[in-house]
């Protein structure tokens, strides 16, 4: 599933191409949607909230999309070959006189009344990346957790909305923290949840997800089970672990990252 850093990013180039532009030809392909027209609607604002996209039109009219764990968007100039994936993979169009946004794969598709985006939102904690994030009402939602492992708490996107396993499990290593612990037994969890956001939030505009620094060795433990940590040498695990509703995947070094 995409982190929040990427949700941000496609926001933020789609807001770029299409805000304040009128739409002229929308295709949806799907069958909820299927004879739904938005050709003539005004792009009012393009947003990102935590993983969720928020194209709000005018009249009042909000497009929400999930991307899960395949889902894109991609942007092409009018008359430019599309190469986001196959055609049947293709959920819906979104045409200006400059750009055509193109949905592959996204398994969220619906059309909302602006006024009831809390109805696909509002379920969720506080969004990581906005600039005024309140740490301490995020760090108190994982406190009200104190027994579930840490690793699954920052996940909840009903804690915070944002975070992904990337991030997670990078943050944790960089703290000295095992996924498994439980949330209560976690030091500093205010400088854990800072730092955390911090390395997403320097990465969003720029599409690397690094936590090292370097864009040819971008991470310390993610998706690196059974090699050696780049700290102490010792084999990076993997596993599963299930702490409250889901069952979530975990990356850690077993000696950097003790309990």
């Amino acid at each position: 599933m995409p982190e929040g850093d990427t949700v941000w990013l496609a926001a933020r180039r789609l807001d770029d191409a299409m805000s304040g532009h009128h739409l002229t030809a929308s295709d949806f392909r799907i069958p909820s949607l299927a004879t739904v027209d938005l050709a003539g609607r005004r792009v009012s604002q393009v947003r990102s909230y935590g993983k969720h996209l928020l194209f709000r039109l005018e009249d009042d009219l909000t497009l929400h999309t999930h991307f899960r764990m395949q889902g894109t968007w991609h942007l092409y100039r009018p008359g430019r070959p599309w190469h986001g994936g196959p055609e049947w993979e293709i959920r819906a169009v979104l045409s200006t006189a400059d750009w055509q946004a193109v949905g592959y794969r996204i398994p969220v598709i619906e059309l909302i009344p602006t006024a009831e985006e809390s109805s696909v939102v509002g379920h969720l904690g506080p969004d990581i990346l906005e600039p005024d994030v309140d740490i301490d009402d995020v760090v108190r939602r994982l406190e009200q957790e104190s027994d579930r492992a840490i690793g699954d708490a920052m996940l909840d996107q009903t804690i915070v909305a944002g975070f992904g396993l990337i991030y997670v499990s990078e943050g944790l290593f960089l703290h000295g923290v095992s996924p498994r612990t439980p949330v209560r037994d976690v030091p500093n969890l205010t400088r854990l949840v800072d730092r955390t956001r911090r390395l997403m939030a320097a990465n969003r505009e720029r599409g690397a997800q690094t936590s090292t620094g370097s864009l040819r060795e971008q991470h310390y433990v993610y998706g690196r089970a059974k090699r050696p940590c780049r700290r102490c040498g010792t084999s990076i695990r993997f596993g599963r672990q299930r702490s409250g509703r889901y069952e979530r995947d975990a990356y850690w070094c077993p000696h950097c990252q003790p309990g």
